[in-house]
């Protein structure tokens, strides 16, 4: 009898071991910062709110740093200060997936949890999260601006950077979809270059319109394109003639859609991928993997899918003058 109580009295006591060291490790308070492209502009402004709001609601030391200019080398500096300061988690978009690959690997080989955004392919992280599909969300725009060009006309094509794996294969998907589709469309002169700078694409959009006057299509990809660009149209008186389409953020577009001078955006809320991405870090810092299927309790990514390392959500909203209104960011 004696026996069968220390028995007992062992299983009890490793039981409440067990308990105890999960309820420690989901109570850890984890350092995550998130390192984006650029800091001050309105895309990962809400990407901070979306931080902020994890670390309220899950008391994690969260919080954002970005470059005050999308620069690579300087993006890699700050990631080097993260990683010499003990961090548990890195969550980065980079602005150049390529140039981060060495500081991230030197952040895994110190056991610490990296995961990015908009960078699927990255080797040196744990995983990528994606708000969609880009093949899709590429093909999605070119279906809208074909749509307004009557499937017939010159178009351009604006990235943040020609190193920016989402933005170019947004922009390569829907060139593929184009030929394929759109014989009457033809793209003018090559990707433009805008540095998720608005001004920059204002003057490329001026520069297009003196060497390719009948260019009638616009498809942005970094969040201040559309609002450069159509900034240009209005300026010439354009705004009616003209289609342009592409990510960004009602803060950022409303006016130009009010105008004409923008058709269409579409986005995911940075935000909400910030919660996610911070989400996937602490389940890792605690030993779960993301499973498909998951629900990250985040909207648009209710029912995640994985392929490979990359995860992906099903997260695009559109935009048009008619619906601006229901999205204050």
């Amino acid at each position: 009898m004696l026996k069968k109580l220390l028995l007992t009295s062992s299983a009890l006591a490793l039981t409440v071991a067990v308990v105890g060291s999960v309820a420690s490790a989901a109570d850890t308070k984890y350092t995550i910062p998130t390192i984006v492209k650029i800091s001050g502009i309105q895309w990962f402004d809400r990407m901070e709110q979306g931080v902020k709001k994890f670390a309220q609601a899950t008391g994690m030391n969260a919080y954002q740093v970005g470059p005050p200019k999308a620069d690579a080398q300087i993006q890699v500096q700050i990631i080097e200060d993260q990683i010499a300061k003990g961090v548990h988690a890195l969550t980065v978009v980079p602005f150049s997936p390529e140039a981060l690959e060495p500081v991230l690997k030197k952040a895994r080989d110190k056991g610490i949890k990296v995961i990015s955004h908009e960078a699927a392919g990255l080797k040196n992280v744990d995983y990528d999260l994606e708000a969609f599909s880009n093949a899709a969300y590429g093909e999605h725009f070119m279906k809208a601006l074909a749509a307004c060009m009557k499937e017939k006309g010159e178009y351009a094509t604006f990235v943040g950077s020609l190193t920016s794996k989402s933005h170019n294969e947004w922009v390569d998907a829907a060139i593929a979809y184009q030929k394929k589709n759109y014989p009457n469309m033809k793209m003018v002169g090559s990707k433009n270059e805008t540095f998720d700078d608005q001004q920059q694409a204002y003057a490329k959009t001026q520069e297009l319109l003196r060497a390719f006057p009948n260019v009638r299509g616009f498809e942005g990809s970094a969040s201040t394109d559309v609002a450069g660009i159509g900034l240009a149209l209005e300026e010439r008186g354009m705004s009616k003639d003209t289609c342009v389409v592409g990510t960004s953020l009602p803060s950022i577009s409303t006016q130009y859609l009010e105008t004409g001078a923008v058709d269409m955006i579409s986005f995911w809320d940075p935000a909400d991928a910030a919660y996610a991405m911070d989400t996937i870090a602490v389940d890792l810092l605690n030993g779960k993997k993301p499973a498909a299927g998951q629900d990250l309790k985040v909207p648009g990514y209710g029912k995640i899918t994985i392929e490979g390392n990359v995860i992906y959500g099903q997260a695009w909203i559109d935009v048009t003058k008619e619906n601006a209104s229901k999205y204050p960011f």
